[in-house]
């Protein structure tokens, strides 16, 4: 398969991509630099969005990008724009401020994580990389439902806003979510002996879940899971949401959430709530309540994109926090869940990395892995401001440093300049030139020499 390599500058402009590097053969490019992504594929896939809940999040989270990008910007301040329409506080200065403080509080984490996936989705579509599909986890979800069409901005707006107020008004300080590194089904006949008071919350791959709990009990339970050499920890800003402390919220949520109205989508919608294909005409209220209420089954979400021949993931988000449930799941399945060909799993941003340098690395991550990039629209759109040099128009030259045998085969001895002996371990004997020696050859093996 063919061989690609992007190579992100180390200039002081903004880090885009100083070049592209392709070939053919085994896929190695040694003696290449830190920037260079290399990567070996048998053909094109498509690409499934992946949006995550919470834990993505971090200070400064998109601000360089916007700086850079006005397809980010310009998408960023649309979801920002219908915000606005809900909140009196201003989601820009959110993203702005140095200390994050804002971060901190569930109604306003979740309508700004939502904008910037949203974001970054629209960003890898300006390059040309369109989904195939999409699956969310969580508040997720409604990220997924906004790009694939199921929901308009101003529905997914109102649900992510309406839903984290009431939130924070009946659910914060009262409990949250802990990620534990232990398949779900472990965990569960644990927290069974906690009688009910802890549930597990989701189910992200074969060594990833989570437990939603009040806050004592959930931390007492993170620390003696930690005892024995598990990683836990309680996520930062969450609520005990995907739990039955969500359940007296029900007609509420209901309620203000009425006026949603879901259409059929423009891409595949992938539900995490059921854990496979619906459609997206019934993402009205009921459902909204039941991405907050039931427990997330990512996992299964996944294998039924697998299934159905999806093998390669893009996780829109300033962070990726999927990705190693994702590759677990493809390690677990062979790499592709009978979709044929490795998987493929890329992220987007990175904590305290979140400008077009990432970004570019990104898309060269994605474009080895075999998704189809466009690269005049990414240096047009995303690196306007380095040119792109051209490769030459000529094969690219292979050079083999061993004889080829001739068009009659292969040589005797004296053809060779050699003389045959008569030896059941030697083949050939050729005398060296001014010195008194020989040089004696033969082949051993265990057909022809079996004893």
């Amino acid at each position: 398969g063919a061989v690609s390599g992007l190579m992100s500058g180390a200039g002081s402009g903004s880090g885009a991509v100083s070049g592209l590097m392709s070939g053919s053969g085994s896929g190695s490019v040694s003696g290449s630099g830190s920037g260079v992504v290399s990567g070996v594929v048998s053909g094109s896939r498509d690409a499934v969005f992946v949006f995550p809940g919470q834990g993505a999040q971090w200070v400064g989270m998109g601000v360089e990008l916007a700086g850079v990008s006005p397809v980010f910007a310009a998408r960023l301040g649309e979801c920002f724009g219908e915000i606005g329409r809900w909140v009196e506080w201003d989601p820009a200065q959110v993203l702005a401020d140095p200390v994050g403080v804002g971060l901190a509080s569930i109604e306003v984490l979740q309508p700004v994580t939502f904008a910037v996936g949203v974001a970054l989705a629209a960003l890898w579509e300006s390059v040309g990389v369109c989904p195939a599909a999409v699956v969310g986890h969580s508040q997720g979800e409604v990220a997924a439902a906004c790009v694939a069409g199921v929901l308009s901005l101003a529905d997914a707006v109102r649900v992510v806003v309406l839903r984290s107020r009431l939130f924070a008004r009946r659910l914060q300080g009262r409990g949250a979510i802990a990620g534990i590194a232990l398949p779900a089904d472990v965990v569960r006949e644990e927290v069974a002996a906690w009688g009910g008071v802890l549930e597990v919350s989701a189910d992200n791959g074969p060594s990833s879940c989570a437990v939603a709990g009040p806050m004592g009990v959930l931390g007492e339970f993170v620390e003696r899971v930690r005892g024995r050499g598990v990683r836990a920890r309680v996520i930062a800003s969450t609520v005990a949401s995907h739990s039955s402390m969500v359940e007296p919220l029900r007609d509420e949520l209901v309620e203000m959430l009425a006026g949603v109205a879901p259409g059929r989508g423009r891409v595949p919608f992938y539900s995490t709530v059921t854990g496979g294909l619906v459609d997206g005409g019934g993402l009205g209220a009921e459902y909204w309540f039941a991405n907050a209420r039931r427990p997330v089954v990512f996992q299964q979400a996944v294998r039924a994109l697998l299934a159905d021949g999806r093998s390669a993931f893009i996780e829109a988000s300033p962070h990726p926090v999927l990705t190693m449930a994702v590759q677990d799941i493809l390690d677990e399945s062979g790499g592709s869940g009978g979709s044929g060909g490795s998987g493929a799993v890329v992220g987007t941003l990175r904590r305290d990395e979140g400008g077009a340098r990432r970004f570019a690395r990104s898309v060269g991550e994605a474009f080895t892995a075999g998704i189809d990039v466009d690269w005049q629209r990414f240096f047009t759109g995303v690196d306007s401001a380095h040119p792109v040099v051209g490769l030459p128009t000529y094969a690219f030259q292979h050079r083999r440093y061993w004889l080829e045998a001739g068009p009659g085969g292969v040589s005797d001895a004296g053809g060779l300049g050699q003389c045959g002996v008569d030896h059941p371990l030697l083949g050939a004997v050729v005398e060296l030139p001014e010195q008194d020696g020989v040089v004696l050859t033969g082949r051993i093996s265990v057909s022809t020499h079996p004893w």
